[in-house]
């Protein structure tokens, strides 16, 4: 080849060089990449790149125990939840008090085996953070909503939605399947100290937890689209949808009989302002509507969540949630994913046997038993809320953000709402004697009761583990603790759990805290028809009110069987599930701040009467719905 020859070659090498480098180019510039394009541009564009296997992958949750980064990017799976430890397995898979850098590094770990895939769609890891950030050792332990509702303080529950994010974001997690805005019509219910009220009209103002958690949504939003503000914000999730507060002697999982217009007018309204305050998911209910199941009702899922209220996130399914839909559960598990897409799940936490979920769905679509379209109608919602999240343009997090867990201005904010959360529904055995506030200056007091000195016990369910704990499982200030913190240096305070009339009549006690209630529990494990005070509970009172001036303070997620007490003591607090800042009980106790909150739920005399609720024509409560003693703060001496 000569020289001339030799130089055109070479030219036309040249060229052929720069058409492969401007098709690398054009091929490797994606739009769903590219957060300068709208947000529909994005998602459709990874739409029509998806395969089928990629896009149930995104449909697929599963739990912290049985994900790797392997697993990730072999099944291609969307998400991830860490459950709380349980008799059923499930949790982080980091030891109980694992620093928030652990948490950090576990999600990030995950992500990199999402990433790592053809398309590296970012998956979104779920945690149940329902009364704070509870599964996390140091975090901070908000009331849970039984408590909250008695506050009727919007702005008050908002604030902890945002100081949740923070804790929650600290851990590098992005969605909490919270709030639950069920309305509890039967506190016979084991899950009832979930809902903030009785009354739809109190769980609605609730919902104001959701702009907090979210974002405050802003006026050019779609209806119904989700909001997420940025990184310090996260994924809510409104559950469980719909009336799992309404079933029958209030069985968890059961059934809920109700013609339509009652079922719209009680359980369905915070649902309404959940989606015009755009939360990112809903969960459905494991609950049945007269006789069919939540995870199947294809008309209120599809038809009137979807398309009447034009709800644009994705619905999730509960734990293992679509396995139910047959009884016994899992007894036909296609036909289980075939009714349970169809009806509108977008998202199934399966959460441990993955591949028989996606062999499953991916036949029923191959055979076309589910529609295509039903499929990318489910993966769009599911790319949006990422989309929303920013968690293409912010995959991973950092360390920046533990700082904020368990900080004191959390701590203050749930001391807060403590205080606003107790109702007094007796002060003093006449009404010209009232035993309340307690003076901080006396010889000796006694503080007794099982639940005086734990903070699993004041805590209650979802803490840590899913049922609870006894003992001081995380960080933070029992009521014991508090008195002591509270009253003057020279005040004597003693401490006897359960003492007997001996003991009570050797000492020479000025008044006595009573601290008793419910031991904690979650779900079905919670369902009770008799609604006592257990033991030792009834004893202890008993014991120190028949012998002391005493106050008794009820922690419980629920009104209690308590008429049998009533003459005995000299004061009843309802404290509800304060959470991890007993200091919030006794500077109500003790006069720093008054008595405010009022009953959000009906207190009844027998569980004979249940369900009863405001407004019933057979209405005849102990202590009416709305009802709660006031005290004036003391002034300091």
């Amino acid at each position: 080849m000569g020289f001339k020859n030799m130089g055109k070659f070479s030219v036309l090498l040249m060229l052929v060089m720069m058409w492969c480098w401007a098709s690398t180019a054009e091929a490797e510039y994606m739009l769903y990449k590219d957060p300068k394009q709208p947000q529909s541009v994005r998602i459709n564009d990874l739409l029509k790149r998806m395969t089928l296997e990629e896009k149930i992958g995104q449909m697929t949750q599963i739990e912290k125990s049985v994900a790797t980064k392997e697993v990730m990017n072999k099944y291609l799976i969307g998400s991830v939840l860490s459950a709380p430890v349980s008799v059923f397995g499930g949790g982080s898979g980091l030891p109980k008090q694992a620093p928030p850098e652990m948490w950090v590094n576990m999600v990030n770990d995950l992500q990199k085996g999402a990433l790592s895939t053809r398309l590296g769609i970012p998956y979104i890891h779920g945690i149940d953070a329902v009364h704070g950030h509870n599964a996390v050792y140091r975090a901070t332990i908000f009331p849970h909503n039984s408590g909250l509702g008695v506050t009727r303080d919007p702005e008050l529950v908002k604030k902890i939605g945002a100081a949740t994010a923070l804790e929650v974001r600290a851990t590098g997690i992005q969605y909490t399947f919270a709030p639950c805005i069920a309305v509890c019509r039967d506190p016979r219910w084991g899950r009832c100290y979930e809902s903030y009220s009785e009354d739809p009209e109190i769980v609605r103002m609730m919902t104001e937890i959701i702009p907090g958690l979210q974002g405050e949504i802003t006026d050019d939003s779609k209806k119904g689209a989700p909001f997420v503000s940025g990184q310090q914000k996260i994924a809510a999730c409104a559950k469980h949808y719909v009336g799992d507060g309404g079933t029958q002697l209030g069985i968890n999982t059961g059934n809920t009989i109700l013609d339509r217009k009652k079922l719209f007018s009680i359980h369905m309204p915070a649902y309404n302002d959940s989606v015009i305050k755009g939360v990112t998911t809903i969960m459905a209910s494991f609950s049945s509507w007269n006789g069919v199941k939540m995870h199947a009702n294809r008309n209120l899922i599809n038809g009137y969540l979807k398309n009447k209220l034009k709800f644009k996130g994705f619905v999730i399914s509960d734990w293992q949630g679509i396995d139910t839909i047959t009884d016994p559960p899992h007894s036909n598990y296609t036909y289980s994913i075939l009714t349970g897409i169809n009806a509108g799940i977008d998202m199934v936490m399966v959460p441990y046997n993955y591949t028989e979920f996606i062999d499953g769905l991916t036949y029923l679509v191959k055979n076309k038993f589910i529609p295509m379209s039903r499929i990318d109608d489910a993966v769009e919602r599911i790319l949006r809320v990422k989309f929303t999240l920013g968690l293409f343009e912010n995959p991973f997090a950092d360390y920046s953000m533990t700082k904020y867990l368990g900080c004191q201005e959390h701590r203050d904010l749930a001391r807060e709402a403590v205080r606003k959360s107790l109702v007094l529904l007796k002060n003093g055995k006449s009404s010209t004697k009232p035993l309340l506030p307690l003076p901080k200056r006396a010889s000796k007091i006694l503080v007794a009761g099982s639940h005086a000195n734990s903070i699993g016990y004041q805590s209650g369910g979802w803490t840590i583990d899913w049922q609870g704990s006894s003992g001081n499982l995380t960080v933070g200030t029992t009521i014991l603790s508090a008195v002591e913190k509270t009253v003057d240096p020279n005040t004597q305070v003693i401490y006897n759990e359960n003492p007997n009339q001996d003991y009570l009549k050797s000492n020479n006690f000025d008044f006595a805290i009573v601290v008793v209630g419910e031991p904690p529990y979650t779900e079905t494990f919670g369902d009770n028809l008799n609604l006592t005070i257990p033991e030792p509970g009834p004893s202890t009172i008993k014991n120190v009110c028949g012998s002391v001036k005493c106050v008794v303070v009820l922690i419980a997620g629920r009104p209690l069987v308590v008429q049998p007490f009533i003459d005995t003591i000299d004061a009843l607090v309802a404290a509800w599930l304060p959470g991890t800042e007993g200091q919030g009980v006794t500077d109500v106790l003790f006069g720093d701040y008054g008595f405010t909150g009022k009953l959000a739920r009906t207190w009844f005399k027998s569980v004979d009467q249940l369900p009863m609720n405001v407004g019933d024509s057979h209405y005849d409560p102990l202590y009416p719905f709305g009802f709660g003693l006031t005290t004036t703060p003391t002034k300091a001496t």
